[in-house]
């Protein structure tokens, strides 16, 4: 007996969707934030989280309906922003908690040394 062919699309599902639980504070809670179909890659997941597009992320799934597989993508998520915010140096306040809470390697932000006066001025201590 022929398997039936699928109803569903599989050609643009046949890909892993990433979605993001948010907080939205004491009063209303979690929830798994609503997104256009075209939204839910990866790239556009980082870029949205460091645009400010999730205010408060608590966990990212990533899961492959067609391969049946599912799976918590929060490390490597905030490792990925980690690396990205260290290369430019603006996150939000939640961001950063969220990056330092779930990112599995250390997290730092390389902050930018403000220089005074030209470099060439610059003379070494006698002896050094």
């Amino acid at each position: 007996m022929r398997p039936s062919p699928s109803i569903a699309p599989t050609d643009r599902l046949d890909r892993d969707i990433y979605l993001v639980l948010e907080d939205f504070g004491a009063r209303a809670g979690c929830s798994w934030r609503e997104t256009d179909e075209q939204d839910t890659d990866r790239k556009t997941i980082i870029r949205d989280l460091l645009s400010g597009q999730y205010t408060y992320p608590v966990r990212i799934v990533v899961f492959n309906a067609i391969e049946g597989h599912s799976r918590d993508a929060t490390s490597e998520i905030a490792d990925e922003l980690a690396e990205a915010v260290a290369a430019s140096n603006e996150i939000t306040p939640a961001l950063q908690a969220f990056v330092e809470a779930n990112a599995t390697r250390p997290f730092a932000i390389q902050l930018p040394l403000p220089l005074r006066g030209p470099l060439s001025s610059y003379t070494p201590p006698i002896g050094v």
